[in-house]
């Protein structure tokens, strides 16, 4: 039997490429998060589903497809969104159209939370960011994720 083939290790420079990838994984979202919990008392995710349906059209979007927009699951997604209604700032109601399916809608309570808490997680993204990068660097930023996501799942739209 043939032994198995040798890793591909990383060289040095890879290395430290990855680590620098790996922390900035970890400690971005942690940062984005705290910002958000200590000026506007809600989570990053929290934002990020509010957000997303401050952005379709009539606020609204079934659950599946904001659970694809905010990278979560279903059952996180929905304990989420049960806490955005508990404080009246979503509403779910079934799909008129497929009654298996349920909609999201942003209330108008929802969009003035949305409006809110903008401004500054917006400055902190810019601060932690795109501050410390030229615009070319921003640039190839966006390439480099885009060609990272494409390898994690083909289908992904730029």
């Amino acid at each position: 039997m043939d032994a198995p083939p040798e890793p591909r290790w990383l060289d040095a420079e890879e290395e430290q490429s990855w680590i620098a990838l790996a922390s900035t994984l970890i400690r971005l979202p942690a940062a984005l998060d705290a910002q958000l919990r200590r000026d506007a008392g809600i989570s990053h995710f929290e934002y990020q589903a509010l957000a997303m349906l401050s952005q379709a059209p009539d606020g609204t979007l079934r659950m599946r497809v904001l659970a694809a927009q905010t990278e979560g699951s279903l059952p996180r997604l929905s304990q989420v969104v049960a806490r955005l209604e508990q404080r009246g700032w979503v509403h779910r109601t079934p799909d008129p159209d497929d009654g298996r399916a349920t909609l999201a809608t942003l209330t108008d309570e929802g969009r003035a939370k949305v409006a809110e808490a903008a401004p500054g997680h917006v400055e902190e993204v810019r601060r932690l960011v795109f501050d410390p990068l030229t615009r070319t660097q921003s640039r190839q930023l966006r390439e480099i994720g885009g060609r990272i996501m494409r390898a994690i799942d083909p289908d992904t739209l730029d």
